[in-house]
């Protein structure tokens, strides 16, 4: 039976034509930049869910690759273009910015946002002056991914807490370079967030630091010189070949063909390695804390995608209630609905991880959590710094003093030069940037 619509005649009409008018009219557009990863396009095609629970609220989308975003967005605040309502934002960004002024505290989020669900870790990297600056979209720390079926062979057993030493005896018993099977596959491009967000972390657990407590460059104290040697050594001996031009997506591509042992890396790549339809070992991998030395500390980092509110926004309310929406329990449940539990965002929220559904369907969860927590971004060093950050140093001037020392670390593994003449040229660089800047004279 079809339905008979008639259409609205007279008062009825007007009354309607206004109403529709009045709501466009009152309606109020945030500009959102992020970044075009996975997490976040499929945020895109569920606002959907917040559109309708707030009529009010329109949403327009700036998608940028992460480079992009990142010089946009900072280009933006610090000139007070005003181009932004929402910003996409990493943990080395929310402390620095929030030290200028340059963000709204994020402190009356909501009754039902449950900040103190936040993985203390995630929120210690997000907080200033004891106030939440950036609301964690998703997070991550590094572990050990290892060929369970090659530390088997070797006649070996992965510790969940291993150490340098125990990674150095597993990677030699599991390189077999015949079969083009190296024992360790770990960062080696040049970039403060690709191989010093490695060696950084890894020198914490040495106990090395970027600066002491004046802001002196340490890159001429043993504990640096024993962990560069330590990863050249790695490296050198059970690594890949052209292992300077590897990141994290070119050691996942081995690692996933089978070329790896062992892998020191991001714990969202667990999700990739684990996945029969792309890695070829999908069945055989393991999961392990990153190593230490026997210090207190280990060599896991940590990071986060957040959301964000660039002070002065005109449009601060309904941009606080996206990012409540964006980064609430209540959006993870949605994605898992729509998604599956596998794909929600990970490793923001305690309440994920006592989640029997999410444990259930990422083999991972437990060591991603545990990962995160061994991370400590006010207190990264074995001694006291006066910096915060884990494998960054939360200062404007790190981004370019941290990718020149990666270029002077990645040529000592090229081979280029040696690793006391890196050491060298990295603390006479970084004091240059550091008298520059006024830390010290």
């Amino acid at each position: 039976m079809k339905s008979i619509r008639r259409p609205l005649t007279g008062a009825c009409a007007v009354s309607a034509i206004a109403a529709v008018f009045a709501s466009a009219a009152s309606a109020e557009t945030i500009t959102i930049a992020t970044v075009n990863n996975g997490d976040m396009i499929r945020m895109q095609g569920l606002t959907q869910s917040f559109t309708e629970a707030n009529p009010d609220i329109e949403l327009e989308w700036v998608t940028l690759e992460e480079n992009v975003l990142r010089q946009r967005v900072t280009t933006d605040i610090a000139t007070k273009g005003g181009q932004y309502d929402v910003m996409t934002i990493g943990t080395y960004e929310a402390p620095i910015w929030a030290a200028q002024g340059w963000l709204v505290a994020l402190d009356d989020m909501g009754e039902d946002y449950d900040v103190d669900d936040l993985l203390p870790a995630i929120r210690g990297g997000l907080t200033y002056e004891d106030k939440l600056y950036a609301a964690p979209f998703y997070g991550e720390s590094s572990m050990v991914m290892y060929r369970k079926d090659l530390m088997e062979e070797a006649g070996l057993e992965m510790p969940d807490a291993p150490t340098w030493e125990f990674i150095a005896q597993a990677a030699e018993a599991m390189t077999d370079e015949e079969k083009e099977i190296y024992g360790i596959c770990l960062r080696g491009k040049a970039g403060w967030g690709e191989n010093m967000a490695f060696l950084s972390a890894m020198a914490n657990s040495m106990g090395a630091r970027w600066f002491d407590m004046d802001w002196n460059p340490q890159f001429n104290t043993e504990e640096w010189k024993t962990t560069l040697t330590t990863y050249l050594d790695l490296m050198n001996s059970y690594g890949p070949p052209g292992a300077s031009s590897n990141g994290f997506n070119e050691n996942l591509a081995l690692f996933q063909s089978g070329k790896c042992g062992m892998w020191i890396d991001a714990t969202v790549a667990a999700s990739f390695v684990t996945n029969p339809n792309d890695s070829t070992v999908a069945d055989q991998v393991g999961f392990a804390l990153a190593p230490d030395a026997g210090l207190g500390k280990r060599g896991n980092w940590l990071w986060a995608w957040n959301l964000a509110i660039p002070a002065g926004s005109e449009k601060e309310e309904s941009a606080k209630k996206f990012i409540a929406w964006a980064t609430s329990k209540e959006y993870t449940a949605l994605v898992a609905e729509n998604e599956g539990w596998a794909n929600v965002p990970p490793g923001t929220r305690k309440s994920l991880y006592e989640n029997q559904d999410y444990i259930d369907a990422a083999p991972f969860a437990e060591m991603t959590l545990q990962s995160i927590e061994a991370a400590d971004p006010t207190n990264p060093a074995v001694d006291e710094v006066p910096y915060t950050g884990v494998q960054f140093v939360a200062i404007p001037e790190f981004q370019g003093i941290g990718t020149a020392v990666g270029q002077q670390f990645a040529a000592a593994l090229a081979g280029q030069v040696t690793a006391e003449q890196a050491l060298q040229n990295a603390q006479a660089l970084t004091e240059r940037e550091m008298k520059k800047g006024g830390y010290i004279k």
